[in-house]
């Protein structure tokens, strides 16, 4: 089992996979979303809030590479990765720009913001008797992506995965009054939290239903803006099906 080790103003911890997310393609694919089709487009008065930011390294790391300097607020229910997020932020002083706190995002989200951002949980199970209970996305893994759709977000970067439902969650933004105004794509390959027996058995299930899209080992992961109609004349939701739904 792979552990994350943080070494950060001398404080030192190691945590397993079990106890804080790791996946460090996921978390890079995310952190160059979040370049692209967020803090390079947004301007700086933009407050951008972010639904489960783990040990906050995509956000950090996006930072150092655009030149926003908007405020985002982040909430993670996790504590030891709430406190690993804290810990690095304070370690780039960057708490003026970027803060996070360990509580429920549904019991305080913030309506003000122009963006929300999130790496949803995304793991399709039966229940949430799993690896890490915290990244179950419900029984076809969309349940708490589309939760976040239904917040009336003007601007919403979403990762979605090609084995949790992406038909449905596409055609719940449009009934939400959603267009996909951008979107980008990567192949990879099921990792420690989709390979766990239970959930690798469901998605199988999935895919007879057309639910689930994937070939061998590899399934497609989308970062996707969705954008309130109003504000968007562009609308690629039949290119991004059509791509996720090619396994």
């Amino acid at each position: 089992m792979t552990e994350t080790l943080l070494r950060s103003s001398g404080f030192s911890q190691s945590f397993s996979e079990k106890e804080v997310f790791f996946c460090p393609e996921e978390s890079h694919f995310y952190s160059h979303c979040l370049e692209r089709l967020v803090f390079n487009q947004c301007s700086n008065s933009d407050l951008v809030v972010e639904f489960g930011c783990g040990d906050g390294t995509p956000v950090i790391n996006s930072l150092t590479r655009v030149s926003f300097d908007g405020r985002i607020h982040g909430y993670e229910l996790n504590p030891s990765a709430c406190q690993i997020a804290q810990s690095r932020i304070a370690h780039h002083d960057i708490s003026h720009q970027y803060s996070v706190r360990n509580q429920s995002f549904f019991d305080t989200f913030q309506s003000d913001a122009q963006y929300l951002i999130a790496n949803p949980p995304y793991i399709p199970a039966p229940d949430d008797n799993i690896a890490m209970p915290l990244l179950h996305g419900g029984v076809d893994g969309a349940t708490i992506t589309n939760r976040l759709l239904s917040l009336d977000y003007p601007n919403v970067m979403l990762l979605v995965s090609s084995y949790s439902n992406p038909v449905g969650t596409i055609a719940h933004a449009l009934a939400n009054n959603y267009s996909v105004a951008d979107f980008m794509i990567t192949p990879l390959k099921f990792g420690y939290y989709s390979s766990e027996p239970k959930v690798k058995n469901h998605i199988s299930e999935l895919r007879k239903s057309r639910k689930a899209f994937y070939s061998g080992n590899i399934y497609f992961l989308a970062g996707v803006l969705f954008k309130k109609r109003d504000v968007s004349d562009l609308n690629l939701s039949t290119e991004l099906i059509r791509v996720m739904t090619s396994l």
